[in-house]
């Protein structure tokens, strides 16, 4: 069975920062992509940042880039979304999800609707 659960959310003030973790088992991610999502009350789902896990490539939303990273651990099967300067709108409950790659080596989308799997989500609050 396959799952994935995250950790690492809480409580930051503005400017601060934190890492989130998912953590992954039930099959082997090598052909997958792992995708970071997050969802403000009242507001779609949004794509954050996605990594193949095969190479470590990676992208991430224009909202974000500079300021996260997405990473993967192979020996820990946990994939990573370092979090700096944190701001007031980046509030959100965070998902992280896996994505299988039809065609080995290409890009993960940043569509939801594509995604096979889903963690539960963890709650990231930031004050100002």
């Amino acid at each position: 069975q396959v799952q994935l659960v995250e950790s690492g959310g809480g409580l930051v003030q503005a400017g601060g920062s934190l890492r989130l973790s998912c953590g992954v088992s039930g099959r082997t991610f090598s052909s997958y992509g792992m995708g970071w999502f997050r969802q403000a009350p009242g507001t779609e789902r949004e794509f954050v940042a996605a990594i193949r896990w095969s190479d470590g490539a990676t992208q991430h939303a224009d909202s974000v880039k500079g300021r996260f990273t997405i990473s993967r651990d192979n020996a820990k099967n946990t994939v990573y979304l370092q979090m700096t300067s944190l701001k007031p709108e980046d509030t959100a409950v965070y998902t992280c999800a896996a994505i299988y790659l039809v065609v080995p080596g290409s890009a993960p989308s940043r569509a939801m609707s594509d995604y096979d799997y889903w963690g539960p989500g963890t709650q990231v609050t930031v004050s100002s």
